[in-house]
């Protein structure tokens, strides 16, 4: 078991309450796994730091996650404040820009953006996916500026 999850470590970035979760399920006691987690954080195949920026950045650019989206994922994931904290810092400001006007657009071809009601389910996408209010009415505002130009 030891050899397939570093094996699976080794592979791609993973956590160590995922790793423990897989093999408490094969059977072994919370002592082994324990065990096993000690032994592949010790060889470096798990690093939950490492773990968390890669999670964070792919959030960010793949999914559309915002930063507190992310960040409840990650204390789902059994991460503790300082790791989440760090990992969020990680994040490219490009990249999350990017990911706010790239979920903002995507939602914004399907409304009306001079309807009150049209403007506020945007919001409510956007706060969905985890972007902070600040961040939302500031892109808003720049958008519709800028439909209001055209």
């Amino acid at each position: 078991m030891l050899v397939r999850m570093a094996g699976l470590c080794a592979a791609a970035e993973q956590c160590a309450s995922d790793i423990r979760n897989k093999i408490l399920k094969q059977g072994f006691s919370a002592e082994q796994a324990e065990s096993m987690v000690d032994y592949l954080k010790k060889n470096k195949y798990l690093d939950d730091n490492r773990y968390a920026r890669a999670y964070a950045v792919d959030k960010v650019r793949f999914s559309g996650w915002g930063r507190m989206k992310v960040r409840m994922g990650l204390r789902a994931k059994g991460m503790g404040d300082a790791v989440i904290s760090q990992a969020l810092e990680y994040i490219p400001v490009s990249d999350y820009d990017e990911a706010l006007s790239k979920v903002m657009a995507a939602k914004a071809k399907n409304l009306d953006l001079k309807d009150v009601k049209d403007l506020q389910k945007l919001y409510r996408h956007l706060s969905s996916r985890g972007f902070e209010s600040n961040l939302i009415v500031s892109a808003m505002r720049k958008m519709m500026k800028e439909s209001q130009e055209r």
